[in-house]
């Protein structure tokens, strides 16, 4: 058995995802309404991601605090995409034609985007390329499904329009652990999706999976790992379990654990997590990422000239984020189920889109947090050089105090190549405790100060 080595003042291991900096919970109302058209007007736009994000699931599971609601009565989803096209034409216009517009990038999220209609897929496709000029079929589309919606219908338009990677949730190949996750799934029915997926000859599967699920034990782990292993799947996500606010899990939970259990379940998590890590690197996997990996000899993840750290994003939809190089923006942000219901109502309702209402601006210390953030938790690192050429410094100058604490705690690689940081193996399993370690002070005090609602 792995021992876990900790430290007196090393952070838990699972303190927050950081996908993202900053936060959406640090987001807050900008009383200015800066319009769309000033705030992209001096932005490099020839490399921009283009994310629209489909709030609807036929289920929601127990574990998942994204924004989604259940169901969309009442020609919901008809009246979501009316929006989306007026908000897409908004913010096409606010882009302007002074400077070359071009998306390297594509995805489609959620939510479940499978769960619209074939139907409903074309017209989403079509807002993409007609309204934002995204050439679907020439960059890198991914796109998320589940089990219940990956049907061939709509598999077939997704293929069809140059979906390149199709990424189903999984969680789990072992029925009670999906049951004890709240997502209720035959295993049958999740081969069958995953047989069609195949059939629609995308280049690029991912199946994500959970571990840490109550009653999880390294054999079940293994054979739903290699239940996905069967698929050969071009990438795998494994994702720790989280139990958060507001949903099932959490509701459940609530009051039941205490801080010996929360360590207990740390150390679950790490075992699990390093057992998941070696069985995949055995067999033809390279880590991307502590979540992330990819089989060594799956087609490339997309162009050599996108890179997050730096480049923007476009976001459509009442749940995605916009990012220029001084400004993130969203709408309102919610994790139960009535207040979801009220913001995908008032952004159907919108008709005016031009201008950002919730977001949090970005100044020269947290781009700098930003970039060694979203750079150091991947698994090849950051080149010192990159970051002296856009900054004017070393991040050892910058965050002297943090790398310090990474160092002692060993998890900064000591052996990496010159001019690379990176992170140790023992790091990138720290990665959810590590991300929070650079926050500023300013973000974290308003992610503290944030009402869940």
């Amino acid at each position: 058995m792995t021992v876990l080595r900790t430290h007196a003042d090393t952070p838990r291991p699972y303190r927050s995802y950081v996908y993202a900096y900053p936060h959406k919970t640090a987001y807050r109302p900008l009383p200015e309404r800066p319009s769309l058209a000033a705030l992209w007007a001096d932005e490099p736009k020839d490399a921009l991601s283009l994310y629209a994000h489909i709030p609807f699931c036929e289920v929601r599971c127990g574990f998942c605090n994204l924004f989604t609601r259940i169901g969309a009565p009442d020609e919901l989803t008809t009246r979501y995409l009316d929006a989306l096209d007026r908000q897409a034409t908004a913010v096409r216009e606010a882009l302007g034609d002074a400077s070359p517009v071009r998306f390297a990038t594509a995805a489609f999220g959620g939510g479940t985007p499978t769960y619209l209609t074939a139907a409903e897929l074309e017209r989403l496709c079509d807002i993409a390329e007609r309204r934002m000029g995204a050439d679907l079929r020439a960059v890198p589309l991914s796109v998320e499904t589940s089990p219940a919606t990956a049907t061939a219908d709509r598999l077939a338009v997704l293929a069809e329009r140059g979906a390149t990677r199709l990424s189903i949730g999984v969680q789990s190949f072992v029925e009670a652990e999906a049951r004890a996750a709240v997502r209720p799934q035959r295993r049958a029915d999740v081969e069958a999706a995953l047989g069609r997926i195949r059939a629609t000859g995308v280049p690029v599967l991912n199946i994500d999976l959970i571990y840490g699920i109550d009653g999880q034990t390294e054999e079940s782990w293994r054979r739903s790992l290699d239940a996905a292993l069967a698929w050969h799947p071009e990438e795998l996500y494994l994702y720790p379990l989280y139990v958060r606010p507001l949903t099932g899990l959490g509701r459940q939970a609530a009051g039941a654990s205490g801080p010996a259990a929360d360590r207990e379940w740390d150390e679950q998590r790490l075992r699990l997590y390093r057992a998941g890590r070696d069985h995949l690197l055995a067999r033809g996997y390279a880590q991307v990422s502590m979540r992330m990996f990819r089989r060594t000899d799956a087609p490339p993840l997309g162009p050599d000239d996108h890179a997050c750290q730096t480049d923007g994003m476009i976001g459509l939809g009442c749940g995605a984020r916009s990012y220029t190089s001084a400004l993130h923006y969203s709408f309102d942000y919610a994790v139960g189920m009535p207040e979801i219901r009220g913001i995908i109502d008032a952004y159907t309702r919108a008709g005016d889109f031009s201008r950002a209402e919730v977001g949090r601006r970005v100044d020269a210390d947290e781009a700098r947090r930003r970039h060694l953030l979203q750079s150091l938790l991947q698994a090849e690192g950051m080149p010192l050089a990159a970051y002296a050429d856009r900054f004017g410094g070393s991040p050892f100058e910058h965050f002297a105090a943090e790398l310090a604490r990474f160092e002692a705690w060993g998890w900064l690689d000591t052996d990496a190549p010159a001019g690379l940081l990176r992170l140790s193996p023992e790091g990138l399993a720290h990665s959810d405790g590590l991300g929070p370690e650079l926050f500023s002070p300013a973000v974290s005090a308003a992610m503290a100060a944030y009402e869940a609602k």
